[in-house]
Formats: structure tokens, C-alpha cells, sequence
């Protein structure tokens, strides 16, 4: 998949006045070894949630606990914003990090579906009109 966003928008989303994520770095001897972005999210049944989008530790500094580390600290960080916890996503070819994270106890919702409008799609549903006669929003 391309990469879409640009510099000046990531430092908007992330450090401007309405931030819409986070991220953790990591160093090792000073050296940018990873990183966990994430943001928080809502569930109708469970309430205040964050969702962890990336977790990556470059590959020369893997095997060093880097990636326990950065998932803890927003694991932390849920449980002092009292979270009901982290929520995220993993390819199921990427069968390393679906043992990471297994290994840490993550109880995977395999009812649940990832699902997500883009392009085309979303440019045709915002085109129809968004109220029905019958309904306020």
C-alpha cells in the first residue's frame, strides 16, 4: 500500500492543537531503535479504549525486549486514562507479530471482521444525502 500522508500532515495530526495520535520512541545508545503509534478509540459495549495502530522495533535492535517495552508503557498509559484496553490490528500473514502478541496475553476476536471505506466507496456514500426525511441526526 503507498504511503498517502505527508510530513507536514503527520506533524499537524500528531503536535497541533487537536492531536489525533500518539507515539512512544525508543533509543538504544542513542539511536532511534522503534516506535508505538496509537490513538484513542471507543467501543459501544466496553467505553474508553486506545488503539494501537504500529508497534515496530527496526530490525537491528530486535531481540532486545524493545517492542515489550513500548507495548507496556501504553499498556500504562490505559490503565492510568482508565481504558478498558488497547485495541489493534495484525495481517495474518505476520505471523511474528501475532506470537508478540499471544505471548502477551491479547485474546484475538476472530467474529470480528476489519472492514474500511476508502476511495471510491467513501467518495459514493458521502454523496448520498445524509438525512432521511424521516430522521434528524
Amino acid at each position: 500500500m503507498p504511503v498517502l500522508i505527508t510530513e507536514e500532515t503527520l506533524g499537524h495530526d500528531g503536535f497541533g492543537p487537536r492531536q489525533q495520535f500518539r507515539v512512544l520512541l525508543a533509543d538504544w545508545d542513542s539511536e532511534p531503535a522503534g516506535y508505538a503509534f496509537f490513538f484513542n478509540c471507543y467501543a459501544t459495549f466496553r467505553g474508553r479504549g486506545l488503539f494501537l495502530e504500529d508497534l515496530f522495533v527496526r530490525p537491528q535492535f530486535r531481540g532486545k525486549k524493545i517492542g515489550d517495552a513500548l507495548l507496556s508503557h501504553v499498556a500504562a498509559i490505559a490503565q492510568r486514562e482508565e481504558r478498558f484496553g488497547i485495541m489493534l490490528n495484525v495481517l495474518g500473514w505476520n505471523r511474528h507479530a501475532i506470537e508478540f502478541f499471544r505471548k502477551h496475553g491479547a485474546t484475538w476476536l476472530d467474529d470480528w471482521k476489519t472492514a474500511c471505506l476508502i476511495e471510491e466507496a467513501l467518495q459514493a456514500l458521502a454523496a448520498v444525502p445524509a438525512v432521511h426525511p424521516e430522521c434528524s441526526a
